[in-house]
């Protein structure tokens, strides 16, 4: 990972013009925006009125769309700066979101929800390390994808599972837990492997023997 780089313009455009990953109004970015829209429609479906069968939809919902936006910006090239900061942005929401929820009604324990929450303590502190140095948020690492992927696949089976009494609601949670679990050792391990991205860049900054500032 680079320091920040300055904005491209080309010549040919009127006014300098902009690269295409500085496009905001995109396909991908427009369902980026909508999942965002679907954290607080979850929470208030989930805590307020309490339509469980509605929640699990939104849910359900919000976790298997984590990879349609950057499928289509990969297939119709429009990757963009702001559609690379919206996509970990709604999947930490959705995941910070239900775990709240889910504590504050009993679906999972405080202590899974603690810590998920020290990992993105943790990487919040990295991040404040990095933006000191003039770095931006590291690129989101294939480890990191899987972890999320499979606390979203995991959210909807363990609400199933609690709200249901069904003969396949013990299965369900076993499946759902067996994700969820996954999902955190996942996440950790991403988190560990950008703390020690971040160490590097920090350490190349520094002037000194380990490095000189740029």
């Amino acid at each position: 990972m680079s320091r920040r780089p300055a904005r491209t313009e080309h010549p040919d455009e009127p006014g300098g013009g902009t690269t295409a990953a500085d496009r905001v109004l995109t396909l991908p970015n427009l369902i980026s925006f909508v999942r965002l829209l679907g954290v607080p429609l979850f929470l208030w479906l989930f805590l307020v009125v309490e339509a469980d069968v509605a929640a699990i939809v939104v849910l359900a919902l919000g976790g298997t769309s984590d990879w349609v936006d950057g499928w289509i910006a990969r297939r119709l090239g429009q990757v963009s700066r702001l559609g690379e900061l919206l996509d970990p942005l709604a999947d930490r929401l959705y995941i910070l979101a239900t775990l709240l929820a889910f504590t504050a009604r009993e679906v999972v324990p405080w202590q899974f929800t603690a810590a998920l929450l020290a990992r993105e303590l943790l990487l919040l502190g990295s991040l404040a390390v990095l933006r000191r140095y003039g770095y931006g948020p590291p690129p989101v690492h294939y480890v990191g994808k899987t972890a999320t992927f499979m606390l979203l696949a995991a959210f909807p089976l363990l609400l199933v599972a609690s709200v249901t009494t069904s003969v396949t609601a013990t299965t369900i949670g076993a499946i759902g837990w067996g994700a969820a679990w996954w999902g955190l050792v996942l996440y950790w391990v991403a988190g560990a492997m950008y703390v020690m991205q971040a160490a590097r860049l920090v350490r190349a900054a520094r002037p000194g023997p380990g490095g000189a500032r740029a």
